[in-house]
């Protein structure tokens, strides 16, 4: 099953480090694909739609209209405070107020990061749910038309 678009989208700030180098702080205007597979339940669906919807628009919610933070990247240095976020790159320094941040667990913000960042909360919330028919979850994050990075977990059954 899959779901698209619509909703499932997210206004972000970023710039992502690459061969030593870092772009140019900017932003795009997200969408997210989801794909579920899985054995069919007793109702013979793989997981309801409206459900997973609102999952994955959560998800975005925490995303939307935030400066995207990959606070294990090694190119970047990054101090916290009661406030703020500082964040340098070689002579480059930013300040942000923690509210316009998202402070993500990854190493860079790539679109095949945060599809690997949104798979992973979306595996965690369908396992509370008790989702044991599904198999895999695949995840686009496209950031601009035509210009996407996947991300594919498999998943235990039964877990």
């Amino acid at each position: 099953m899959t779901i698209e678009r619509n909703t499932l989208r997210f206004s972000a700030a970023h710039f992502a480090t690459f061969g030593g180098d870092c772009e140019p702080l900017h932003g795009h205007n997200y969408d997210v694909f989801v794909e579920l597979e899985g054995g069919l339940t007793d109702d013979a669906w793989v997981f309801d739609f409206v459900t997973l919807k609102r999952i994955v628009a959560g998800l975005c919610d925490q995303l939307d209209h935030r400066f995207l933070l990959p606070v294990d990247n090694p190119h970047l240095r990054v101090r916290e405070d009661e406030k703020a976020y500082e964040i340098a790159f070689a002579d480059r320094r930013y300040v942000v107020p923690k509210a316009d941040v998202a402070a993500l667990p990854i190493d860079n913000s790539t679109a095949e990061r945060l599809a690997e960042w949104l798979c992973g909360r979306l595996a965690s919330e369908l396992r509370a749910r008790n989702a044991s028919n599904l198999e895999s979850i695949t995840i686009a994050v496209e950031e601009a038309p035509g210009q996407a990075g996947w991300y594919t977990a498999r998943l235990d059954r039964g877990e």
